[in-house]
C-alpha cells in the first residue's frame, strides 16, 4: 500500500518539457505520467495520423494523435493545477487519475480511425478498454497506483466513472480533447476557423458537482468556440475531397476483405489482415497495426491482378480519387438506382465506384431526454450563483442549437466515364444524369 501511494505522489527530479506548436509547452512532472509516454503502446500513436485522410486534403495535416493526446493531457493539467486546485468543488486526489485518463483517452484509435472501423466493425473505445485494462506496459504502469486504478481510468474514459466532473473534462460539449483538436487541427491544416480564446475560458471555468460551468462574463469566448467548432466541422472535418479520400480508402478494404473470404491469391500474403478479415482480431494484432502498415500494402496491391484492388490502390497512392455531385438520397433515389443499372452496363461495377457518401453535425445541443445522442449541456454561472443553459443566455447558440446539419455527396470515378470505344452511348448515358 505504502510503495502504490509513494509511486501515484512521485515526482520527477526535474521536470520534462515538450515543445508544442499550439500551447507552446507541455509539462511533465509526475513519473506516473512519464512513465505513461514511454510505453510501447502509448508510442504507436506517433504512427497514427489525427485527421486520417485529411493530409490528401490539406498538405500540412499530417500530425499524430500523439501530440494530440499530450495537448489534451496538458490542457487538463492547467485546468486540474491552475484553476481547479484549492476551490472545495474539486477532489485534489482525482487530480492523477484525471491526468492519466486525458493522455490516455486516444490511446486505442487504429489506423484512419473512423473509416478502419467502419469496414471492420471495430471500437476504438474498446480498445482503449483493452489496453488499459490487458497485458499491456499501459496497464504495468497505471497499476503502479493501485491495482483498481486502471479500472477506474477506464471508467472515466467510458464515461461511467461516478464523479461526472472528471468525466467533463475530457467528454462534454466543452472539453479539453475538443478544445486541443480545434486548434491543432486548424494549425497543422493552415486554416484560422478552429482558433478561439482558450485562455479566457480556461479563466472563467468553474468546478461544479457533475459537470464544469462557465461564468457568464466569458460566455462570449465559449460562443466563438462553438462556431470555431462548427467551421471546422464543415470546412475541414467533412471537407468532399477528405471525403473523397475516404471513400476511396473503405473500398480499398472492402475489397481486399471480399477478395481474402472468397479465397483470392494475393501476390503477398497480406498476414497483417488474417485477423481482421476472419472477424476476431485480438489486442496483440491490433496494436500491430498502424498507417504505416496499411499504406505499405496499399502499395504492394497496386501490382495485384485483380482490376478493382489494383485501380483503387493506385487512385489512393497517387492521389487519383473520386469526384463528386450533390446529391439528394430523399429526392433522387431513382436517379441513383438508373445510375447503378448504367454503370454495370459500362463494366463499373457500382459497389465500388459509385458511392453516396453522407455527414452529419449537430454544433451544439441541449438537454433532451430520450433522444438519441443526449447530451448535457453548457452551463453559465450567473452573478447571483444561478446556473443558466448556454442557449438561453446566447442568442447566436440559441440560433444554431438543436439543428443537425446533413450534407450528401454521390462519388464516382470521372475518369471511367471518358469516351473511349467502351460502350460510349451508356457513358454519355451517365455523363447526362451527374451533369458533367
Amino acid at each position: 500500500m505504502r510503495s502504490e501511494m509513494d509511486y501515484s505522489k512521485k515526482k520527477l527530479d526535474e521536470e520534462k518539457v515538450f515543445k508544442d506548436p499550439v500551447h507552446r509547452y507541455i509539462h511533465v512532472r509526475d513519473q506516473m505520467i512519464w512513465d505513461l509516454i514511454g510505453t510501447k503502446e502509448f508510442q504507436r500513436l506517433r504512427r497514427v495520423r489525427q485527421l486520417g485522410t485529411t493530409f490528401l486534403t490539406f498538405h500540412g495535416g499530417e500530425h499524430s494523435r500523439f501530440s494530440h493526446s499530450l495537448g489534451v493531457y496538458e490542457i487538463v493539467r492547467r485546468i486540474v493545477d491552475d484553476v481547479f486546485d484549492g476551490r472545495p468543488e474539486w477532489n485534489k486526489e482525482e487530480r492523477l487519475l484525471s491526468l492519466c485518463a486525458a493522455l490516455l483517452h486516444d490511446v486505442g484509435h487504429g489506423p484512419f480511425s473512423h473509416s478502419f472501423e467502419k469496414v471492420f466493425d471495430l471500437d476504438h473505445e474498446q480498445f482503449t478498454r483493452e489496453i488499459i485494462l490487458g497485458d499491456t506496459e499501459i496497464h504495468q504502469v497505471l497499476s503502479r497506483g493501485g491495482s483498481d486504478f486502471p479500472e477506474k481510468v477506464a471508467e472515466v474514459i467510458a464515461k461511467t466513472y461516478h464523479n461526472k466532473l472528471v468525466i467533463s473534462l475530457i467528454s462534454s460539449q466543452i472539453d479539453a480533447d475538443r478544445m486541443d483538436y480545434l486548434q491543432r487541427d486548424a494549425y497543422f491544416t493552415g486554416v484560422s476557423y478552429g482558433h478561439f480564446d482558450m485562455e479566457r475560458i480556461l479563466r472563467v471555468m468553474r468546478p461544479r458537482e457533475d459537470q464544469v460551468v462557465f461564468k457568464y462574463s466569458g460566455m462570449h469566448a465559449v460562443e466563438d468556440y462553438i462556431m470555431s467548432r462548427y467551421q471546422m466541422y464543415w470546412q475541414i472535418y467533412f471537407h468532399p475531397v477528405t471525403r473523397s479520400a475516404e471513400v476511396v480508402l473503405t473500398k480499398i478494404l472492402h475489397r481486399a476483405k471480399e477478395l481474402y473470404r472468397n479465397g483470392y491469391s494475393f501476390k503477398q500474403d497480406p498476414v497483417h489482415f488474417y485477423s481482421l478479415f476472419q472477424g476476431d482480431i485480438t489486442l496483440e494484432d491490433y496494436l500491430k497495426l498502424d498507417e504505416s502498415i496499411i499504406l505499405y500494402y496499399f502499395q504492394i496491391w497496386q501490382e495485384e491482378e485483380d482490376p478493382i484492388l489494383k485501380d483503387l490502390a493506385n487512385r489512393f497512392v497517387n492521389r487519383n480519387l473520386f469526384k463528386y455531385i450533390e446529391f439528394d438520397p430523399a429526392k433522387e433515389y431513382k436517379k441513383y438506382s438508373e445510375l447503378e443499372s448504367l454503370f454495370r452496363k459500362a463494366g463499373i461495377n457500382p459497389d465500388y465506384y459509385l458511392v453516396l457518401d453522407s455527414s452529419s453535425d449537430l454544433p451544439y445541443d441541449f438537454y433532451r431526454p430520450g433522444e438519441e445522442e443526449e447530451r448535457l449541456p453548457i452551463h453559465l454561472l450567473m452573478r447571483n450563483g444561478e446556473l443558466r443553459e448556454l442557449s438561453r443566455e446566447s442568442d447566436i447558440v440559441d440560433a444554431i442549437s438543436g439543428k443537425r446539419r446533413t450534407d450528401h455527396k454521390l462519388y464516382y470515378p470521372a475518369d471511367f466515364l471518358k469516351d473511349d470505344r467502351s460502350k460510349p452511348s451508356i457513358k454519355r448515358k451517365i455523363r447526362e444524369i451527374l451533369d458533367i
